[in-house]
């Protein structure tokens, strides 16, 4: 069967392979702590009751038909007061485009910039980017970032890539490590970005930013920076990603949007018409109302931050906890967003079945069977297979969860020769 060059060279999601393991295994009766999916449970982390509820009215009151292209009116209005309040970020109704969640976005931003050949810097770990920049035909250059700066990139390792570079994919809080950007890392990456757009010519692209801020909300005692804020010049070149389905549980309610240069905006929206990746009016409208009262907003905020971190510190402390007994592991602190970064530093070791842990993914495979524990290597973030990195998403487990699993890991890790 004869299919396109594209679809022949795809590379299917690794975060999906894994999930069909921990699906095949819960088939067979095994409770699974199931840290994979960036999603919620929505039996432990349910919407806003009153979103919930404004969904339905909308329904009820026909809101059944195709929504503008760029979104009702009501949201991107409501968009602009939110981004104004919380982000002191002026943009009109005309530089917002709101669309069925984040991912159409993002790939609208790859195919409205990107020409093939053209140059995308991203950093290693990173969210989908190697495969944003695959179906874009971009040449893609992974950076690679260090514990030291808590896997978030910096001035100095993204620099000597710039030249020629059409855009620069960054993102904070980041997916997958939970850590996110001072104002200092960022203040100096916008610097470089300014320097090297003053060096091109009236006839070359500009470099642009693209900017995943979808988790904004989602701060645990960190301030979230952002590059227009921080150096008013950039907006011109810098197009950001946000909406409600993190910061609200709300992943399935497909409600995000993008803002920026309103002739790259209007080239997206052209875009997705094609594609008719479209939010559903109802939930527009919803989200237009609810978005629109801050105090509910912050009520449901505080709760349900305050329900995160508990399972974020719980992780933590558990594998700070492993690793004052003496096994090979560590975390970073949670900063952001719903992950938590864990070393788990057991590749070359031998299983009691007599197996090598050869990579990562091994490793992985080995705690889903032996301790009922599932993660995401950073190998399916664009990093090496051979690095002892993991991404671990708590929106799909109780805090019972988590604390159950914790001597399953040490258990199974005991038994590693």
């Amino acid at each position: 069967m004869n299919v396109s060059v594209l679809a022949n060279t795809l590379i299917g999601s690794e975060i999906i392979k894994i999930g069909n393991e921990v699906n095949e295994l819960k088939r067979k009766g095994a409770q699974i702590a199931n840290l994979t999916i960036g999603d919620f449970d929505s039996s432990i982390f349910p919407i806003p009751e009153a979103l919930e509820t404004a969904i339905v009215d909308a329904y009820h009151q026909g809101h059944t038909n195709y929504p503008p292209a760029d979104g009702i009116l009501a949201l991107r209005e409501t968009i602009t007061g939110v981004l104004a309040d919380r982000y002191q970020l002026d943009y009109t109704v005309k530089d917002i485009l709101v669309a069925g969640g984040s991912r159409p976005l993002i790939y609208a931003t790859y195919l409205a910039l990107i020409d093939p050949g053209d140059k995308v810097i991203y950093p290693a770990p990173s969210w989908n980017n190697n495969h944003y920049c695959h179906l874009s035909s971009a040449n893609g250059v992974a950076v690679e970032t260090t514990v030291e700066n808590n896997f978030m990139p910096t001035a100095a390792q993204l620099k000597p890539h710039l030249k020629g570079a059409t855009l620069l994919a960054l993102c904070s809080p980041l997916n997958p490590t939970g850590t996110m950007f001072t104002r200092e890392q960022l203040e100096e990456i916008c610097d470089i970005v300014i320097e090297e757009n003053k060096s091109r010519g009236a006839d070359e692209k500009p470099l642009y930013i693209m900017y995943d801020q979808i988790y904004s909300l989602l701060t645990f005692g960190k301030e979230h920076v952002n590059p227009v804020s921080l150096r008013p010049e950039l907006k011109d070149y810098t197009i950001y990603i946000d909406g409600i389905s993190k910061c609200l549980a709300s992943t399935g309610v497909r409600v995000g949007w993008a803002f920026g240069p309103e002739v790259i905006i209007g080239k997206m929206k052209s875009l997705l018409g094609h594609i008719g990746a479209w939010a559903p009016k109802a939930e527009q409208v919803a989200v237009a109302s609810y978005f629109k009262d801050k105090t509910q907003v912050d009520n449901f905020l505080g709760d349900f931050k305050t329900q995160i971190q508990a399972s974020l510190d719980e992780l933590y402390n558990g594998f700070q906890k492993l690793k004052a007994d003496g096994f090979n592991v560590d975390a970073i602190v949670p900063m952001g967003a719903i992950y938590l970064t864990l070393k788990i530093d057991y590749i070359g070791k031998t299983t009691p079945a007599g197996d090598l842990l050869k990579d990562s993914a091994d490793v992985n495979f080995y705690l889903i069977r032996e301790a009922q524990a599932a993660l995401v290597p950073f190998s399916a973030f664009g990093n090496e297979d051979n690095m002892p990195w993991f991404r671990a998403s708590i929106g799909g487990c109780s805090l019972a969860d988590i604390k159950n699993m914790i001597p399953r890991i040490a258990e199974a890790l005991s038994k590693l020769k």
